[in-house]
């Protein structure tokens, strides 16, 4: 099972010793019974044959609690590495995925890995020590049978395997309606985001509510409750026929055994009794199985994923992409950079395809110190050249140059730390998470929250924001904040000012744009603000993914920066 080698493959030795410890609590289990049924047949046997009797009794009983408790100890332990390094792990894939695959893939998806799969999976590694101790405990009383008369034991296990072969099928027909339950978790994953990101539109609509809970929530939910109750149908018919065919053994040895042999009371008797005893492993083997059945459709989902991700994700480490970074003769700490984009081309839609969009060929150049406007109508690719420029979309063809330097397959994440951004869709954190904290870190904070005005309403605990449940030019303005803070060579800034009153509008691009150029930084302003066009040192049209016109200081630009 895909389950048991994962445990073997996060820690082999310990869980040797797990393994172990559960076949010695099994074995300590039929002991027990051994030990019980011998008692219970000693009759005026010798005073020390008894003490003896009562010594393996209790010795039996040390080891199998001793035992128990020492797998679990184990398992947990093994159980919070085995979680922390799939979550850091897939986490860390996350982060090293370029954008467009990782837009492909989903964010509900990796969600629902994230939650609802490692959950199900930690659920299924509790269930094995138990199932080891239970399958001891089944093998070492089959055993024992057989030590007492070995034609029950071989009728024993001919119902066995009859019971065995229809459980298969229909813990098989289980296991394919979990699977398509967890597929439908995906979906429903998909409706709980639309939900919380698109609560406002939903709320203003009362016919969009309705269809959206109905038809979307409530439809994905019934189609988890229907595939669910379609396995635990299987699971509930599984586990009573196991019951069935349990006691239609018990009644073979009741009744048929003294007619067909032989067998002396104290035989039949200790048959009773170690049938009997067994009931509670094979329960506790039928109620594990749901749990492991769901582990393992969870371990495949995280595999898919993992595949998916490791097919998209080749860079290279930290390490190494200083190690590139360096070679390529350009660091994100260097003077600001000269960046070059020759004929690139960067594509969405599918691959081998002209359905899409295309962005490109672009040629452009970015020079320290200058202001240039991005401009164009919706869909035109402005946000989308935004993210070429930053390196969140690698181009399908063409090159990019930094100080002369072409940007290398391993050096692309060197590359994004040149920039500073505020997208369109920014996302702010509630602290200022990975950045320096110089000298005049705090100086600085407090001097960029006066000139953002945000001072009145947001103070730093730390390095933890006050709050950030503002007005959402008031979030842009902090977003605008962290990127000051960041202090890299080149900004770039999508349509931030649309959110802006037009006062500060006019304070963004008569202070704070003068600002950065005069401090050698260059900047990448995506806008609509044409009455202040005349500030930039370069206006760029798109249409439809290509450069139509470039204008500099105004006026067409002829041979000069491009």
């Amino acid at each position: 099972m895909k389950i048991v080698w994962l445990l073997f493959r996060s820690n082999t030795r310990k869980t040797m010793v797990i393994v172990l410890l559960g076949l010695l609590s099994g074995v300590a289990s039929t002991a027990l019974i051994a030990a019980a049924n011998n008692s219970l047949y000693s009759g005026s046997a010798a005073k020390h044959a008894r003490w003896l009797l009562a010594l393996a009794f209790t010795l039996a009983v040390v080891i199998k609690v001793g035992a128990n408790l020492a797998s679990g100890l184990l398992l947990g332990r093994s159980l919070q590495d085995i979680t922390l390094s799939m979550c850091a792990g897939l986490c860390k894939k996350v982060a090293a995925t370029p954008l467009p695959s990782l837009e492909e893939i989903g964010g509900p998806r990796v969600m629902a890995c994230l939650t609802d799969d490692i959950d199900a999976l930690s659920m299924a590694i509790h269930t094995i020590p138990g199932l080891i101790i239970h399958l001891a405990m089944l093998a070492g009383c089959g055993i024992y049978l057989a030590w007492i008369s070995r034609p029950a034991a071989l009728v024993v296990v001919l119902l066995v395997v009859v019971v065995t072969v229809p459980y298969r099928f229909m813990v098989a027909a289980a296991h394919a309606a979990i699977r398509r339950v967890r597929d439908g978790r995906d979906v429903l994953f998909q409706h709980f985001r639309s939900l919380v990101e698109g609560i406002k539109e939903i709320k203003l609509h009362e016919d969009r509510k309705a269809a959206f809970l109905r038809e979307d929530v409530e439809g994905a939910s019934q189609n988890i409750r229907r595939e669910n109750i379609k396995a635990m149908n299987r699971y509930a018919i599984a586990d009573g026929w196991s019951q069935f065919m349990y006691f239609i053994l018990l009644g073979i040895v009741l009744f048929a055994f003294p007619s067909m042999y032989q067998v002396s009371p104290k035989t039949l008797t200790a048959y009773i009794f170690v049938a009997l005893y067994m009931m509670g492993p094979i329960q506790g083997l039928v109620a594990s199985i749901p749990f492991f059945i769901r582990g393992q459709a969870s371990l495949e989902k995280l595999d898919e994923l993992d595949v998916a991700l490791a097919s998209v994700t080749g860079g290279p480490t930290a390490a190494n992409s200083n190690a590139l970074t360096d070679r390529n003769g350009f660091s994100p700490r260097a003077t600001p950079p000269l960046v070059e984009f020759r004929n690139v081309v960067f594509r969405r839609g599918p691959k081998n395809s002209e359905d899409g969009f295309k962005l490109g060929p672009i040629d452009l150049t970015l020079y320290p110190g200058e202001l240039i406007f991005i401009i164009g109508g919706n869909g035109s690719g402005k946000s989308t050249l935004a993210k070429v420029i930053t390196g969140l979309y690698p181009p399908q063809s063409g090159e990019i140059l930094v100080e002369g330097a072409p940007v290398s397959a391993g050096s692309e994440d060197a590359y994004r730390q040149l920039y500073s951004a505020v997208f369109s869709d920014f996302f702010l954190f509630n602290r200022l998470v990975g950045l320096d904290r110089s000298a005049r870190w705090a100086e600085r904070t407090k001097e960029y929250l006066d000139a953002l005005d945000l001072s009145k309403v947001v103070r730093l605990d730390g390095a933890t924001f006050s709050t950030t449940s503002l007005s959402q030019g008031q979030r842009r303005r902090m977003a605008l904040l962290v990127a000051y803070l960041e202090d890299r060579p080149i900004y770039v800034l999508d349509e931030w000012a649309a959110d802006q009153d037009p006062e500060f509008r006019q304070i963004f691009y008569m202070k704070l744009l003068p600002e950065l150029k005069e401090k050698g930084k260059t900047v990448v302003v995506i806008t609509h603000d044409d009455r202040y066009f005349h500030l930039g040192d370069r206006v760029i049209k798109l249409d439809y993914g290509k450069v139509i016109e470039t204008l500099q200081q105004g006026v067409p630009a002829g041979s000069a920066r491009s």
